[in-house]
């Protein structure tokens, strides 16, 4: 985050710490319990904000080099993502163009073809089919229209988008949404990928998203965890276009007050949080990075498939650095799995039983209150069209 923004945003913290306030939307608001538990709804959204929408699937450094790959099948259609020996990032179906057989599993390194595990298909890092065993008894193919069916894909500051449909464009000045100069300036392509961790979980999908926009629930529900860190109900919002950013503030920010604005670090006394509609969290904490992707599973309304990825600024090679990381990592999803997301299943059954037709959200959680907002407009929006 550029230092000027780091400035102001640290003084407007300030303003509410000295006022006991914080940012608010202008009134309180309601939401249909029916969001969380239409069926038709969730097909709507998955039509909607998934299938025809770009998708953040992972940091450039998933695949740093040539021949590395990862897979992804949250979508929907079996996904390859890889560096092509030119350096550039592409995404293909994962089928074979002979009879339709997955090619890889899961993720790996430096391959320079990918081989169908069935008949030995081979496909170059661009695509192309460039390999058919006994070719002469197979019978002539034309092997230029036979390549891997390409995906759009699109990669920019650290990180690669996808389109799960092979027609259409990605327009990531639209995903990004005026956020551009602020990714670019964490330079997430330096990053390291640590762990991902993933499950699966009672709950609707934004239900899950929810957990990440306000701090109101911070010293009831995360009394021995969180709360002793941050200051509760306190935290900045800005909205950029369908995005957002949440800054969340740290008890040691008063102490950065007392230091020259030219020394302001608010890295480092903050989590800032950015929701990019419709299911990506992305959080930076001091020194590293954390990325959940949230999706709809099963077609159910009320399961969830959560990847939390964590991301580091240099290797962990040495016993002390491991031990420093899986500290952060372990402190983070005992924080979630064991308070967050339970709390959220809880929440799910309670609007699966139909004890209530709405939830109010307070003026303190103006995040939560774009957030759902947008989700709504963007489904009625494609349901008019």
């Amino acid at each position: 985050m550029q230092h000027g923004t780091q400035v102001s945003l640290a003084r407007r913290l300030f303003d509410h710490i000295d006022a006991r306030t914080t940012d608010m939307a202008p009134d309180v608001a309601y939401n249909s319990v029916d969001a969380f538990t239409c069926p038709d709804r969730l097909e709507r959204e998955w039509r909607t904000l998934f299938l025809d929408h770009p998708q953040y699937l992972g940091l450039s450094c998933q695949i740093r080099d040539p021949g590395d790959y990862f897979t992804n099948d949250d979508l929907g259609v079996p996904i390859l993502v890889t560096r092509d020996r030119e350096g550039t990032a592409r995404a293909f179906l994962n089928v074979c163009r002979h009879r339709g057989a997955r090619l890889v599993e899961g993720c790996g390194r430096g391959k320079r073809a990918f081989v169908c595990p069935y008949h030995a298909w081979s496909y170059d890092t661009a695509g192309r089919l460039v390999s058919v065993p006994q070719r002469g008894s197979f019978g002539e193919i034309d092997t230029a229209s036979r390549g891997l069916r390409e995906l759009p894909c699109e990669e920019r500051h650290g990180m690669i988008w996808v389109r799960a449909r092979p027609d259409g464009a990605i327009d990531l000045d639209r995903c990004l949404d005026g956020l551009d100069d602020e990714f670019a300036s964490y330079d997430f392509a330096s990053y390291h990928h640590y762990e991902t961790r993933v499950r699966s979980w009672k709950m609707n999908w934004k239900v899950a998203v929810d957990t990440f926009l306000e701090p109101y629930h911070f010293p009831a529900l995360h009394r021995d965890t969180v709360a002793p860190i941050f200051l509760p109900n306190l935290c900045l919002v800005d909205v950029f276009g369908r995005n957002l950013r949440e800054v969340l503030a740290r008890r040691s920010i008063v102490d950065m007050r007392d230091q020259p604005e030219s020394r302001w670090d608010l890295i480092r006394e903050t989590a800032i949080v950015y929701v990019l509609v419709p299911n990506v969290v992305v959080i930076s904490q001091i020194d590293h990075l954390e990325i959940f992707r949230l999706y709809p599973a099963g077609g159910r309304v009320d399961e969830t498939l959560v990847y939390f990825e964590f991301y580091i600024p240099e290797p962990a090679t040495t016993e002390k650095a491991v031990e420093h990381w899986r500290r952060n990592l372990d402190l983070t999803i005992r924080t979630i799995e064991q308070e967050d997301f339970p709390t959220g299943e809880g929440i799910q059954a309670g609007m699966t039983s139909g004890a209530q037709r709405e939830i109010v959200y307070g003026r303190n959680e103006p995040a939560l209150q774009h957030f759902e907002r947008t989700i709504t407009e963007l489904v009625e929006m494609s349901a008019a069209a």
